[in-house]
């Protein structure tokens, strides 16, 4: 198996792998364009983000800046909005629904790492894929880790920490993100 294969998997990878590091510097290289690119050159941003992402619906729409790892472990659908620093750390796989909406500053991470010092050499990570349902708002600031699911029709309020599964239907605030409120 090879070390991306291992990686979108969640098995342990060198993230330091040659292959690995020259995709990671593809992402950056494209999302360095992306982020300098002029505000009206709608076609053009469209473009890239289409050669960066693994797949992306209709009708999207990310402010710069955005930064990613990889790009191609991500999967976005329809009506999708990200508003300014939208960061993915999809060494994972991220999947995201349609109808989306991001505020400013949302992080979504998948890479994690080895809880035992002896066993966390600098070169041993590993992932836990992110899936966000269909019809979500997440808040400004929200931070989403590794491993998380977040249901369809669900809000995540500003500057919210989701550590653990959020179900469909609800609001969920806070750090740890807990659910107060379940939509009608």
């Amino acid at each position: 198996m090879s070390e991306k294969q291992k990686m979108i998997n969640g098995v342990v990878y060198n993230a330091y792998d040659e292959g690995l590091i020259l995709l990671r510097n593809k992402a950056r290289h494209l999302t360095k364009i992306y982020n300098d690119t002029d505000p009206e050159a709608v076609e053009e941003r469209k473009n890239i983000l289409e050669k960066l992402f693994g797949k992306i619906g209709i009708n999207f729409e990310i402010e710069p800046p955005f930064h990613c790892d990889y790009g191609t472990n991500i999967e976005i659908g329809d009506s999708f909005y990200a508003n300014f620093n939208f960061l993915v750390l999809d060494d994972g796989l991220v999947k995201i629904g349609d109808n989306v909406l991001f505020a400013p500053n949302v992080s979504i991470f998948t890479a994690t790492h080895l809880i035992n010092p002896k066993l966390r050499p600098k070169n041993a990570d590993y992932t836990k894929a992110v899936t966000i349902g269909n019809n979500v708002w997440v808040g400004g600031g929200a931070i989403i880790n590794p491993g998380v699911s977040i249901g369809d029709n669900s809000v995540i309020g500003s500057g919210s920490v989701v550590t653990k599964n959020i179900p469909a239907n609800v609001v969920a605030v806070g750090n740890p993100c807990k659910v107060i409120k379940h939509i009608d």
